[in-house]
C-alpha cells in the first residue's frame, strides 16, 4: 500500500471514530424513551475524606466496608451508621500526602472470597520509597494482606501485614490502585503509568511504560495469591519470555481510576482509563489486550509533543503487531474541548454494571461518572451506558439526579461501590484535596 492510500485510509478510520463518537455523544438522557430511570442520592454515610473504594463486609450483617485515601478502612452497617473503631489504620505506613490535591494514599481495597474462612483482606497503598529505588523517584505502590484479628474480626491485626507485590512510582499521578478479586479466583491490579504527563519523564520507558512488557506499569495485572511465595502466576497469562513481566493481564493503559467485574452476563471487566487531554474512555479488559496508550486516547492518535490536537495518522498496532482495542464508551475532555456542548468532564470515575432490583430502568446498564465537570467546582456527573443488543455499541446518557443541583452531585465523584445485593454507592468528595472530612457516601436509589 503506497504512503497516499495509507493516509487516505487512516483519515477514513479516524472518520468513522469521529461519527461514531458523535452518535454516542448525542444521545441525550432520552436515549432508551419511556425507561429513562428516575433516580436520586440518598444519603448513606459521612465523615470521610476522599473514600475511594466501598466493598461488601462478610459478616452476615450486610455491613460494608468503606475505604477512606488518607489510610482509613471502616466498617458501616447495612444502614450506614458508622462504627466507632477503624477496622484498619494506615497513615503511618503510607507515604506523606498533601493537604492540597493527590493521586497518592489508601488506592485499593479487596476482600478474600474466603474471608469467613481465612479472615484476610488485601490493600493497595502509596508507601515510602523503598530502598534501592531511584533517589528522584516518588513513592513505592504497595499490595499487602491482613489478618483480622482472632478475637474481633471487626480489626484488623497490624502485625499481620505480608507485602504481595511492590513496585516504584517515578511521579506522584496516576497510580490506578484499584484492585478486586475476578470471578477466577485471582487478584486483579490495576497500575498508573508511572504519571508526569503525556507518558514521558523520568522513569519512563523510550515506548512509553504501558507499551513496555518489561515493568508493571500502565496495565491490568493478575496473580494468584493463594500459591506461591508471596505469589503465583495463572498458568493462562498472557505474557512470558525474557526481559517480560508475567504479572501483565493487559497494558495500553494510562490511569485505569476504578475497574469492576459485571457480576451477571458474561462477568466482563470494565476499567474506566483517565485520558490525557482530549477524551475519557471506558474498556472492557480482555486478556492479553492492548488498549493504546501512549499511541492512541481513546479511538485516536496521540502526539506526546502535541497532545491537544490528534495526530491524523499513527499506528493501528503494537510493535508485536496486535491490534489497539478501542473503547466502549468514548467522551471528551471539557480541557481538550472548551465550551463544547459534548465535553461531559475532565477525569473518568469507573463504575458498575447494575445488577440489582431497586432501579429496574438500570438493568444491564454500566453506571459511572465524571470527576467533576469544572476542577475548581465540585460538580460530579454521573452517567450510564446501555449495550444495543448481544455485541452491539454502547450508548452513553446523561443519568440526572432527581434533587440534586443541576443534575449534578455537590462534590468530586472518587468511586463507586457495590453491596452484596448488587445496589450501587457514589461516593464524593466535597474538595479536590485531602484536608477536610468533607467525603460522604450516597445510595442510588428510586426517585
Amino acid at each position: 500500500m503506497n504512503a497516499f492510500m495509507t493516509m487516505t485510509m487512516n483519515r477514513l478510520r479516524k472518520s468513522f471514530a469521529l461519527m461514531a463518537g458523535i452518535l454516542v455523544f448525542g444521545l441525550g438522557e432520552n436515549a432508551i424513551g419511556a425507561d429513562v430511570p428516575s433516580v436520586g442520592l440518598k444519603a448513606f454515610a459521612d465523615g470521610f475524606t476522599s473514600p475511594i473504594a466501598l466493598v461488601p463486609f462478610p459478616d452476615g450483617d450486610g455491613s460494608l466496608l468503606v475505604a477512606d485515601q488518607v489510610g482509613i478502612v471502616s466498617i458501616l452497617s447495612k444502614s450506614g451508621v458508622l462504627l466507632g473503631q477503624p477496622f484498619l489504620t494506615l497513615s503511618d505506613r503510607m507515604t506523606k500526602l498533601n493537604q492540597g490535591f493527590d493521586e497518592r494514599g489508601l488506592l485499593g481495597l479487596a476482600v478474600h472470597p474466603s474471608f469467613s474462612e481465612n479472615g484476610k483482606i488485601y490493600v493497595y497503598y502509596s508507601a515510602p520509597l523503598r530502598s534501592g529505588a531511584a533517589d528522584d523517584w516518588d513513592h513505592t505502590s504497595r499490595i499487602s494482606e491482613f489478618t483480622v484479628r482472632k478475637d474481633d474480626q471487626q480489626r484488623v491485626d497490624m502485625n499481620t501485614e505480608r507485602v504481595i507485590l511492590e513496585f516504584d512510582e517515578p511521579y506522584f499521578n496516576h497510580d490506578g490502585g484499584c484492585i478486586a478479586f475476578g470471578p477466577d479466583g485471582y487478584l486483579y491490579i490495576a497500575s498508573g503509568d508511572g504519571g508526569n504527563s503525556n507518558g514521558v519523564g523520568r522513569g519512563h520507558s523510550k515506548i512509553g511504560n504501558s507499551q513496555d512488557l518489561s515493568n508493571l506499569l500502565g496495565k491490568i495485572l493478575r496473580i494468584d495469591i493463594n500459591s506461591g511465595s508471596p505469589y503465583a502466576i495463572p498458568n493462562d497469562n498472557p505474557f512470558s519470555g525474557e526481559n517480560v513481566r508475567p504479572e501483565i493481564f493487559a497494558l495500553g493503559l494510562r490511569n485505569p481510576w476504578r475497574f469492576s467485574f459485571d457480576r451477571g452476563g458474561a462477568r466482563e471487566l470494565f476499567a474506566a482509563d483517565i485520558g490525557q487531554t482530549l477524551y475519557e474512555e471506558v474498556n472492557i479488559i480482555t486478556k492479553g489486550g492492548n488498549y493504546g496508550w501512549n499511541v492512541r486516547e481513546g479511538n485516536f492518535c496521540f502526539d506526546p509533543k502535541n497532545p491537544k490536537v490528534s495526530p491524523e495518522e499513527c499506528s493501528d498496532s503494537d510493535l508485536r503487531g496486535q491490534p489497539f482495542i478501542g473503547p466502549i464508551i468514548e467522551y471528551k475532555n471539557a480541557n481538550g474541548f472548551r465550551n463544547d456542548p459534548e465535553a461531559k468532564g475532565i477525569s473518568i470515575t469507573g463504575g458498575y454494571v447494575y445488577r440489582g432490583e431497586a432501579i429496574p430502568a438500570l438493568k444491564g446498564a454500566y453506571v459511572f461518572a465524571d470527576w467533576s465537570v469544572n476542577w475548581a467546582l465540585p460538580m460530579g456527573a454521573v452517567y450510564y451506558a446501555v449495550q444495543d443488543g448481544a455485541g452491539g455499541s454502547w450508548e452513553m446518557n446523561d443519568l440526572p439526579l432527581k434533587g440534586s443541583k443541576g443534575g449534578k452531585i455537590q462534590g468530586y465523584v472518587t468511586a463507586f461501590g457495590e453491596d452484596a445485593d448488587g445496589e450501587i454507592y457514589v461516593l464524593s468528595n466535597g474538595l479536590n484535596g485531602l484536608s477536610q472530612r468533607r467525603g460522604k457516601v450516597f445510595k442510588l436509589s428510586p426517585m
